[in-house]
């Protein structure tokens, strides 16, 4: 049969012409941004204000010396106010609904409860570009704009025990600024869970009903560092299922051995749409924080939490200090090409590399 291709539905369109940028040269510009006095920081973060919190954070998430060390001022004075909030890790693979169902969870916390309520959801960055959508606030609208919450993507960067860092530090300034419920949401199911385990309270796992074999492979690791699992959008068609995969978890999670705080991990269902279960799962989240602050575990994992948040601040000044040496730079390039052409072994050129820098940190001292 002959195709009149004129009348074909795969005829694409011309569309319109696209304008000419404004202005050519606009990549090219340099955006002057306002730094303000350390007090200005600290007074406007101790009397809540979002403004002030949201650029203190922007300041911590900078890469530039000048900010980095005013960051640091800020946490300094901010740090003997921090401490007393409730701290939540939520995770889940993508699609698994976790900015739906810590929306219904927040508003219920800040318009049931009156609690005062800070999100901050590392949001996954192109390796390509660098760039990251950070929509949380988009996918999060009424609860972005609610007085008592405070929500705050963070672009991962490329560098999750970096945003660990950084995530740390805007904790200290939310609790600062009187958030007492902090939630952290992950980038999906990765490297992050592990860093985002060791700096909450609690960590949820949301679940899917039906995942299929394909999440076998990386359900063990990220179950056992689960204080909860919840099968989400457990609604219309789908609530047998999420009854059978509640049972399953919970079959699998007794094969576990009991994680430090002697807590044996619950699961449940719930759909954040319809926010049926989520009262449930904030009773076994409290249920969680009594049986911890009873058994002495809750101030032991505060105090092990700190001794981490060292080595990290560790580790991440030295990648600093190692990677910011112009010399290292170009010592860096010439052995590239040398292990390229297989003149020399990977390992031998990081030996190389770090002989110099360890020579160059003898010289300063």
């Amino acid at each position: 049969m002959k195709i009149n291709k004129n009348k074909s539905a795969l005829k694409v369109q011309a569309g319109v012409p696209q304008p000419e940028a404004i202005n050519p040269n606009i990549h090219t510009l340099k955006r002057s941004v306002t730094r303000y006095p350390l007090n200005y920081y600290t007074e406007g973060i101790l009397s809540g204000k979002r403004a002030v919190l949201s650029q203190a954070i922007t300041l911590v998430e900078s890469t530039l010396q000048s900010d980095q060390q005013l960051a640091q001022d800020i946490i300094e004075a901010c740090l003997p106010y921090s401490g007393n909030s409730i701290r939540i890790g939520i995770t889940g693979v993508p699609g698994v609904g976790k900015s739906t169902f810590i929306e219904s969870l927040g508003l219920m916390q800040v318009e049931k409860y009156e609690k005062k309520l800070a999100v901050l959801a590392i949001d996954p960055s192109s390796a390509r570009s660098k760039g990251s959508i950070l929509g949380d606030k988009t996918r999060m609208e009424q609860l972005a704009t609610h007085p008592n919450a405070f929500v705050r993507p963070s672009p991962s960067a490329g560098s999750l025990g970096g945003v660990a860092q950084k995530t740390r530090e805007s904790i200290i300034l939310c609790e600062a600024a009187g958030y007492d419920l902090i939630f952290v949401e992950t980038v999906g199911v990765g490297q992050s869970e592990t860093e985002v385990h060791s700096m909450v309270d609690f960590f949820l796992l949301l679940m899917l009903a039906g995942a299929g074999d394909e999440l076998q492979g990386i359900k063990r690791g990220i179950m056992e560092m689960a204080d909860a699992i919840i099968i989400n959008k457990a609604d219309g068609d789908n609530l047998l299922n999420a009854e059978i995969a509640k049972q399953a978890y919970a079959n699998a999670l007794h094969l576990f051995p009991l994680p430090p705080s002697g807590w044996e991990p619950k699961t449940a269902i719930c759909s954040a749409i319809t926010t049926a279960g989520l009262n449930e799962v904030w009773k076994m989240i409290s249920d969680y924080l009594s049986f911890a602050k009873n058994h002495g575990y809750f101030e032991k994992k505060r105090k092990e939490q700190t001794v981490l948040t060292l080595k990290a601040s560790i580790e991440s000044k030295l990648h600093q200090l190692f990677f910011s040496n112009q010399g290292l730079k170009e010592m860096n390039v010439e052995l590239e090409k040398h292990i390229i052409s297989n003149q020399l072994s990977p390992y031998q050129a990081a030996e190389k590399l770090m002989r110099v820098f360890i020579e160059n940190l003898q010289k300063k001292i």
